[in-house]
């Protein structure tokens, strides 16, 4: 079964700085950590302590609501250090890896042969249930519910993503016993999202399941913007996602016994020299990342994530539990004096054709653009347009629920549909807004007031 979806609102960016197709395996990295900040809305209890040795699958820390749901190491190694911020809340857990790769062993088993507690029991004993995000509000699924859908969207469309057919492309088999397993959790309700350009010959085009073919630009490629429109989440609609690196994780456990979170990571940004795919695990230290230099007298910001939705974390930071891309942008400290007065300036890009770039024969459709972190201009006064309403695919009416957010009116958020999104799939109108309005921090900040809210 297979559906297409047109999506015109939207807005690609073009930015420099796409990971060439070729593949570097990472040097043996000398610092790990894992953050509990990765998984919205728990509250992490520590299980480890300096000094205690862990294998890869070995528990780390659990969720104190769900002391089931644990976190697992993703190297073996030493807990070097507890890393705390502000009133001792758990920021991180780094570990010296031994370079052994011993690892914890669970059963291999047929997922057919399990029922569901089985499965569940096996999921959350390794650590993989920690890859499966609940819709709504975007925390890790709760092993007491039954989702109505499970849906993966395999591909990406946010700036500089990584290519999905390039990076599972060796990665068949895990992604097919992955889905077996997802079956038997939500029989018959597994969907696929795939794109319009997805190649022929790429591997999820192999995979069984419903299809789903969407066209468009970004956030075409968000698993919100997708399930919108083919199965909505809501308060009492609770639908399941992952990402292809989450089922392969989880394929891995069913095939091999052991929890593998190896991944090729797009290391991309027009701070580097050369761009290209690595192979690294989980947590692993950016600064590891030695086959891409910098380039020469431009301060540098470095990103897990894409440079929308990724986290800040300085080259001396780790990549983040599900990113699967590392974003290295030139820092944007300089003013320019009447720079928006300044139309003539073909090296600009503009979402709102304020400059005649958009106009320029020598750019043409391929052009690309040296961007910076300059967020040009401050925050002020909230103004409604229906800029929000051009990139959003979505039937919300964003700026009033964004207006509801800052105001803390749960009934009004709730009318509004914040059961249907995620501050990623609000981030372009972040990247848009002539307000300056931080639209993701205020969203997270309504999500976290329902859910304090509906408990």
């Amino acid at each position: 079964m297979r559906t297409t979806y047109k999506l015109k609102k939207g807005l690609n960016i073009p930015l420099k700085g796409y990971a060439a197709m070729c593949s570097y395996l990472n040097e043996t990295g000398t610092l790990y950590e894992i953050k509990p900040t990765d998984f919205h809305h728990i509250t992490p209890k520590l299980l480890v302590r300096e000094g205690d040795a862990v294998l890869a699958g070995s528990p780390v820390f659990c969720d104190k609501s769900y002391p089931q749901m644990v976190c697992t190491s993703p190297v073996s190694g030493t807990i070097s250090s507890i890393v705390r911020k502000e009133k001792r809340r758990l920021a991180g857990i780094r570990i010296v890896p031994d370079n052994k790769e011993e690892k914890v062993t669970f059963a291999v088993v047929s997922p057919e042969s399990l029922d569901q507690e089985k499965i569940k029991e096996l999921l959350l004993a390794s650590g993989c249930w920690m890859w499966i995000t609940r819709r709504p509000y975007g925390t890790p699924a709760r092993p007491t519910e039954q989702p109505l859908h499970i849906y993966i969207s395999c591909f990406d469309t946010a700036p500089l993503a990584p290519n999905y057919d390039y990076a599972f492309a060796d990665e068949e088999e895990a992604l097919k016993m992955g889905l077996r397993v997802m079956e038997r959790l939500c029989p018959g309700r597994v969907h696929l999202g795939l794109s319009d350009k997805t190649s022929v010959h790429s591997v999820f085009r192999r995979l069984t399941a419903r299809k789903h073919i969407f066209s468009g630009p970004h956030p075409a490629g968000n698993p919100g913007v997708q399930i919108h429109h083919v199965c909505p989440a809501g308060k009492d609609r609770v639908v399941w996602t992952l990402t292809p690196l989450g089922l392969t994780v989880i394929g891995r456990l069913f095939l091999y016994g052991t929890y593998d979170t190896t991944r090729q990571v797009a290391v991309t940004g027009p701070a580097l020299e050369k761009t290209g795919y690595v192979t690294c695990q989980a947590g692993t230290a950016i600064a590891s990342f030695t086959q891409f230099p910098r380039k020469q007298g431009v301060e540098i910001r470095a990103i897990s994530g894409n440079p929308l939705t990724g986290d800040s974390v300085g080259e001396e930071g780790f990549l983040g539990f599900h990113h699967q891309q590392v974003t290295f942008l030139s820092e944007g400290y300089h003013r320019e004096l009447l720079g928006w007065a300044r139309p003539l300036r073909f090296h600009r890009f503009s979402a709102a054709r304020t400059y005649l770039t958009f106009l320029s024969p020598l750019l043409g459709k391929t052009a690309q653009f040296n961007l910076d972190t300059n967020t040009n201009g401050g925050q002020r006064a909230f103004v409604i347009t229906r800029d929000y309403q051009k990139v959003v695919p979505m039937d919300i009416f964003v700026s009033l629920l964004v207006k509801a957010a800052l105001a803390k009116n749960v009934e009004k958020m709730e009318n509004l549909g914040i059961y249907e999104v995620l501050p990623e799939d609000l981030a372009l109108c972040e990247f848009i807004c002539p307000s300056k309005i931080e639209i993701q921090d205020t969203l997270k900040q309504g999500i976290e007031l329902m859910i304090k809210e509906m408990q």
